[in-house]
């Protein structure tokens, strides 16, 4: 089946879109819905469920998470409520719809659409996808194939996350023009070339919608740098290419949830008490 339903869920709202994935095509019009206050588990469920019963289509349905996802689990929560870290979040929405249901952390849903059907379409070798907006997500692909889970967004640049630094939303805080802006990004940039060297960098993110105003402005060595062309629709493109299990499209992961590895979060089927969210260590100044 090449129609599959893919759901983007974000810090604002929640939009679901059947989706050609031999095309990379939505198939029919977008749906939002607000996402509940607060994002917890049960209110994100209801909503995953409105929306799979709205479109009625049969199959598998792909969901991205604003978070590290590992085999269907949830391992963290930066914006979204604590009692999704260690949720085995597959299993909470398979069991709410009655259909197969694959998660996938947002930005490597992006990276994957952009990198087989948007700005990275039919480029070779290294591929990294980049969303700027209240923090900075990342996807990594080398040859169609993707690194799930980078979290570039938390590498240590100036003395703080790189995100709290370069993201929109620090442009927006420190009342940044837009080449002031591309001079840090330019930074972060340039930091992320020296350790992957990237054929291609695609910026994604609200931002992609504004590439006169930054474009010229950004600096980097041997890497080229281009704007996103899915915007909005990159989500919910990858979450239904994930959702199809196509080799060429998906990240390898298996389709039936298995246990957290040892040292990581114990699944849970249903939240039942409060996990603190997990932050990403501090590292000392070199």
């Amino acid at each position: 089946m090449s129609v599959i339903l893919g759901i983007d869920i974000g810090g604002s709202g929640i939009k679901g879109a059947p989706v050609d994935t031999r095309t990379g095509r939505l198939a029919g019009e977008r749906r939002r819905i607000p996402t509940p206050e607060g994002a917890a588990p049960g209110d994100v469920q209801g909503v995953v469920k409105e929306l799979v019963e709205h479109f009625g289509l049969p199959g598998a349905v792909g969901v991205t998470f604003p978070g590290i996802v590992q085999r269907g689990h949830t391992l963290s929560a930066a914006n979204v409520h604590p009692d999704w870290v260690g949720l085995n979040a597959d299993a909470l929405f398979s069991e709410a719809t009655g259909h197969e249901v694959h998660l996938i952390n947002d930005a490597d849903a992006a990276g994957l659409a952009e990198a087989r059907f948007g700005a990275g379409q039919g480029v070779q070798g290294t591929v990294m996808v980049l969303t700027f907006g209240t923090g900075i997500g990342s996807a990594l692909i080398h040859d169609g194939v993707l690194i799930p889970n980078t979290e570039l967004g938390h590498l240590w640049l100036r003395d703080k996350h790189a995100e709290s630094w370069a993201s929109d939303r620090a442009r927006e805080l420190d009342d940044l023009n837009w080449k002031q802006w591309s001079k840090r990004a330019s930074s972060y940039l340039q930091h992320l070339e020296l350790l992957f060297s990237p054929d291609l960098f695609i910026i994604g993110g609200g931002i992609s919608k504004k590439a006169d105003k930054w474009q010229e402005h950004l600096k980097v060595g041997r890497s080229r740098v281009v704007p996103a062309t899915l915007l909005n629709e990159a989500g919910i493109i990858g979450a239904a290419m994930m959702a199809a299990r196509d080799p060429e499209s998906a990240a390898g992961t298996p389709a039936s949830p298995e246990p957290a590895p040892e040292g990581q979060p114990t699944p849970r089927k249903t939240p039942t008490r409060k996990t603190p969210t997990r932050k990403a260590p501090a590292r000392k100044k070199a």
